[in-house]
């Protein structure tokens, strides 16, 4: 997985196939084309057919070489390559806001897929998409180029929501209703990551006061000894921090 990751021909490949097995779980092979052509030759990884004619687009694009430098670099050079990654991801949402082409019967929004539940949240959470003074990327994406960044989970419930929301109402009179619906979604996928993160910290802060509290332990266990003469009674049991997998 890595190594495709890692890749740029195979990871363009990659993103494509995943978006297409996602496609296929959900919609018919008649709801939806890979490498849809527009007029100029431009070509999205996969367009969704909606009523009347109108389509909503998808992009598979990422960028992963500044980040994965960046992961094993630190101090200032980290910093510089995170700016980096930055840059990088903000290209990608401006390449995808080239397909929202309302004269070509495309919807007002286009999604961005990203391939990875892991990247998504290390990119977009984590490390680069939020903190400090800088302009959260959900944000920008949404909010200025009317993008929507989806992981592979979030996309499928993007997905619902906007058939969902087809199979009710007319698209004329629910595309701007869609649109913040699914951008609340995004809101509460945030928010629910943002606990679990606090969480995990709780979680780590629990497991250091208990694994110092069995050390102590042990110290008691020697000084009996020492006193008494008898073998020691405590066998101290030490347990990791939960890992972040992300």
């Amino acid at each position: 997985m890595q190594n495709v990751l890692s890749n740029p021909k195979q990871r363009g490949v990659f993103g494509e196939y995943y978006l297409q097995s996602v496609l296929e779980n959900v919609l018919s092979t008649t709801q939806f084309q890979m490498q849809y052509k527009f007029s100029n030759g431009d070509i999205a990884d996969a367009v969704i057919f909606l009523d009347k004619g109108q389509i909503l687009p998808v992009d598979s694009k990422f960028s992963l070489e500044n980040y994965n430098r960046m992961i094993n670099a630190s101090g200032k050079e980290r910093d510089e390559l995170l700016q980096k990654v930055k840059v990088d991801l903000k290209g990608r949402i401006d390449e995808t806001s080239k397909y929202i082409r309302p004269s070509e019967k495309t919807m007002d929004f286009a999604f961005m897929f990203i391939p990875s539940e892991s990247l998504y949240y290390d990119l977009l959470i984590n490390n680069v998409g939020t903190g400090g003074s800088s302009r959260d990327l959900i944000e920008y994406a949404f909010r200025d180029k009317h993008v929507i960044i989806t992981s592979p989970t979030s996309f499928m419930a993007y997905l619902q929501t906007v058939l969902q929301g087809l199979r009710s109402l007319q698209i004329e009179e629910q595309a701007k209703d869609i649109q913040v619906r699914v951008g609340k979604l995004g809101q509460h996928i945030s928010k629910f990551d943002e606990y679990m993160n606090k969480l995990g910290s709780a979680l780590g802060t629990t497991v250091n006061h208990y694994n110092a509290a069995h050390k102590e332990l042990g110290k008691v266990d020697k000084d009996v000894v020492k006193i008494a003469g008898t073998a020691p009674g405590v066998e101290p049991l030490l347990i990791d921090k939960p890992r972040n997998d992300n």
